[in-house]
C-alpha cells in the first residue's frame, strides 16, 4: 500500500516513507522532503505574523538515510524587523542538514514594484509528465510528487523547465503551507537540467540556497533550471522559482559531479 504523507511523526522524530526516496541510491532520501520538513520546524519556532521568510540554506552534511529524524529549530537573533534562524535535521548518527534562514517583517510601504522579471512561465496545464518517470522510479520522491515539463525533461540534456505539485501532505493530515511546497520542490533544478545522463554520473548537491521576495500562491511551483559542470568534478545549477502569477525567487546549489 502506498504511503499517505512523506513523513510520518512517531513521538519526537520523523519517520520517512517511501516518498521520500531519491535517485541516487534506493536507501538514501531525496533533500526536497527532508528540506521541507526542516523548513516546517524553522517556519513553526516562535512563529511571528506578518512576517516572511526571504532567504534559507541548506548545508548537506552526509548522505541522507531512511532512518527516522529529529529536527531542531532556534531562533539565533530576534528583532522587531528582522530574525535570523537556525536548524537542523540529526539521524542516531548525527547531523544530516543544518539549515539557517532570514525573516523580514513585510508591510505596505510607498515604494512602487520595481524590476522586470517578464511574464509566467506557461502553466501546468501546458505541460505534460514524461512517460520515462513510471518506468525508471519505483515509489519514490518521483510518484510522491507531480511533474509538468514545459521544456526539457528528466533524460534530456540541458535546461529545463517544470511545474511541480505535491500529491501527498508532508505531514498526515496537514495542509502544506507555501513555504514547505517551494522546498519541497526546489531541491530538484539540478535533476531536471542535468547535462549528465544520471544513469551513468552522479551530480549531488551539496546544498541548496532558496531566496523568496514572496511566497508562491497556490499548489504549483514552477522551475526554470540551467547547470553547468567544468571538466574538474564541481558544478552549479541556477533555478529561477515561479507561481502561476510569476517569479517569486530563486534557488542555487553546488554539485559534486562523478561516475557511479
Amino acid at each position: 500500500m502506498a504511503p499517505e504523507s512523506f513523513f510520518v511523526p512517531d513521538n519526537d522524530r520523523f519517520v520517512p516513507t517511501d516518498f521520500t526516496r531519491g535517485p541516487w541510491d534506493p536507501n538514501l532520501m531525496h533533500a526536497g522532503p527532508p528540506a521541507a520538513l526542516l523548513g516546517r520546524a524553522m517556519e513553526n519556532c516562535e512563529r511571528r505574523e506578518g512576517f516572511q521568510f526571504v532567504r534559507m540554506t541548506f548545508e548537506i552534511l552526509r548522505p541522507l538515510p531512511l532512518v527516522p529524524l529529529k529536527v531542531r529549530a532556534r531562533v539565533v537573533r530576534p528583532g522587531k524587523k528582522v530574525e535570523f534562524l537556525e536548524g537542523s535535521l540529526e539521524s542516531e548518527d548525527g547531523e544530516l542538514v543544518r539549515a539557517s534562514a532570514w525573516r523580514i517583517r513585510t508591510q505596505d510601504t510607498d515604494c512602487p514594484e520595481a524590476g522586470d522579471f517578464g511574464p509566467p512561465p506557461p502553466g501546468p496545464e501546458a505541460g505534460s509528465s514524461p512517460p520515462e518517470i513510471g518506468t525508471i522510479f519505483s515509489e519514490s520522491y518521483f510518484t510522491g510528487m507531480e511533474f509538468r515539463f514545459v521544456r526539457g525533461h528528466f533524460l534530456e540534456s540541458g535546461p529545463a523547465c517544470a511545474w511541480f505539485r505535491m500529491r501527498h501532505p508532508l505531514l498526515p493530515g496537514e495542509q502544506p503551507s507555501p513555504l514547505t511546497r517551494v522546498l519541497a520542490a526546489a531541491d530538484s533544478g539540478n535533476g531536471i537540467s542535468s547535462v549528465l545522463d544520471f544513469r551513468h554520473y552522479l551530480f549531488i548537491n551539496t546544498d541548496l540556497t532558496v531566496h523568496l521576495q514572496r511566497m508562491p500562491e497556490g499548489e504549483w511551483v514552477n522551475l526554470d533550471a540551467v547547470t553547468s559542470i567544468g571538466s574538474h568534478g564541481v558544478g552549479l545549477t541556477e533555478t529561477a522559482i515561479s507561481d502561476e502569477r510569476g517569479r517569486i525567487g530563486r534557488g542555487m546549489q553546488s554539485l559534486l559531479v562523478g561516475t557511479r
